[in-house]
Order: C-alpha cells, then sequence, then structure tokens
C-alpha cells in the first residue's frame, strides 16, 4: 500500500514565492468511505455478526462522545487518542472572562507511535500534474519519511518537524 500523493503546478499568490509557478503538493483524497461499509468489514474481520458490530459500533461512539465531552482524552482502539479543545482570547483581569472569548471548539487527535511508525514507512506515489491539469511525472518513494528542508537551516537541522509530535 501507498499512500498517493499529487503535486500540481500552481500560481503562489502570497509569500516568498509570489507571482511564480511551484509544484504544490497534496493527498489526493479518496473517497468517504460510509459507516455501513466500516461495520460490514469490521464484522467480516471479528468473525461477530453485522448487527453485534453495529450495536458494538453505536454504543462505542456515544461513550467516546459522552467522555470526550465531559474533557476526558479518549483511547480509539489502534489509533491513538481524541480530546476535545478551544481557542480563546486570553484577559489580563479575572472579571474580564467570560464565554465569549472562546472563539472556536476543536477536536484534537493524537495519533500512536504505532501509527504514526505505519504512516512513516508507507511509500509514497507522486502524480505530477502542470498547470494544465497535464500529468508530467509520477515518483514513487520508499524513503523513511522525513522531510528535509533544504531552505531552512532552523534549530531541526533541515527536517520539518512532526505538527502532531
Amino acid at each position: 500500500m501507498a499512500l498517493k500523493v499529487k503535486a500540481k503546478e500552481q500560481l503562489i499568490k502570497i509569500g516568498k514565492y509570489a507571482d511564480t509557478y511551484r509544484y504544490v503538493m497534496m493527498p489526493e483524497l479518496y473517497t468517504a468511505l460510509s459507516q455501513e461499509k466500516v461495520i460490514k468489514e469490521a464484522a467480516l474481520r471479528s468473525g461477530v455478526s453485522r448487527g453485534v458490530m453495529q450495536a458494538c459500533w453505536d454504543a462505542a461512539g456515544e461513550v467516546i462522545k459522552a467522555w470526550a465531552t465531559e474533557g476526558h482524552s479518549v483511547a480509539l482502539p489502534g489509533l491513538g487518542t481524541m480530546r476535545f479543545g478551544l481557542r480563546a482570547k486570553s484577559v489580563e483581569k479575572v472579571d474580564e472572562v467570560k464565554a465569549g472569548l472562546i472563539s472556536s471548539r476543536r477536536i484534537i487527535f493524537t495519533p500512536n507511535t504505532e501509527l504514526k511508525d505505519e504512516l512513516a514507512n508507507t511509500a509514497i506515489q507522486i502524480a505530477c500534474y502542470d498547470r494544465d491539469g497535464k500529468e508530467v511525472k509520477r515518483v514513487t518513494s520508499t524513503d523513511s519519511g522525513d522531510i528535509e528542508d533544504p531552505e531552512d537551516d532552523g534549530p531541526t537541522g533541515g527536517l520539518t518537524p512532526n505538527p502532531g509530535d
């Protein structure tokens, strides 16, 4: 299995490369799998009936939702943990604290080590498209997953840190 990526030649509108064409990489998005398909596959792999798997799926979803909204970080089997978080403005004085300072509520997913390792060890297939949408190159990589940025001489030694770490 490999992760599919597309590199599309696009006009950059802001920043260091403004008004130039550059190849911008992004994951190829697959179609969303329906809950029914996931339950059918999980039932097949576990040897339990679809009805039992559906009941377990529904119950697990309700438990995760209830515990996460109470402030717990909840384990997701084989994946990691999820919790709710928020973004809010800070204020200088305690009498200025109010719910209106909250600008967004978020779901925070933290992958476990095994999932991170699996992702790092998964091959990458890149399809390159010019600005007219014509495929111009294909690249397959089985690299270590480290991303070197020759333009970055920062404290990471040319490696782009993983924002999930």
